[in-house]
């Protein structure tokens, strides 16, 4: 494999292994502000903003979190007849499928990034009771989806090493 190839893979696992064990974190968050709800709730004062805050987290964790877990091999297969196959052949099967993955994340990514412009254009708010601004959301799907492109193009150089016989 060309050493740009090798660099850009080595590079994208690096990043993605980063974000990823630093998204594992706000599982801790997320368990926070749902421990504020219960409190808040439990002496009459329930707050507005947990419910919502609580989607959000769990959105950015799902989201960032995804690329790592690509990278981990964590994703769940159908392994049927998977498991049976030689490396090389399961390399073809994750090849094509890949490329189907890389169709889909180019449309999520185009539809969030024009989600976002709007979002930005018009200061979109959600219509709860707490109507926090929805842009940083959205800005955290196109990171993720960016992201989740990049490992499944990574994912893809590995598959057509693996083909050539050859590693990463």
């Amino acid at each position: 494999m060309p050493r740009l190839a090798i660099f850009f893979v080595r590079l994208v696992e690096k990043l993605n292994y980063g974000v990823g064990r630093m998204a594992m974190y706000l599982l801790f968050v997320l368990m926070g502000i749902l421990m504020w709800s219960t409190i808040s709730k439990a002496s009459g004062a329930p707050s507005l903003w947990t419910l919502e805050m609580a989607q959000f987290v769990m959105v950015a964790y799902f989201v960032l979190g995804g690329p790592y877990a690509m990278q981990m091999g964590s994703h769940v297969r159908m392994d049927l007849f998977y498991a049976q196959q030689s490396p090389v052949r399961r390399a073809w099967w994750d090849a094509i499928t890949v490329l189907a993955l890389i169709f889909y994340l180019g449309v999520m990514l185009w539809g969030a990034i024009d989600s976002t412009l709007y979002s930005l254009q018009y200061n979109e708010r959600s219509p709860t009771a707490w109507r926090p601004y929805l842009w940083p959301i959205k800005v955290i799907l196109c990171v993720g989806f960016f992201l989740m492109l990049l490992q499944a193009l990574a994912a893809l150089l590995r598959d057509v090493a693996t083909i050539r016989g050859e590693t990463i």
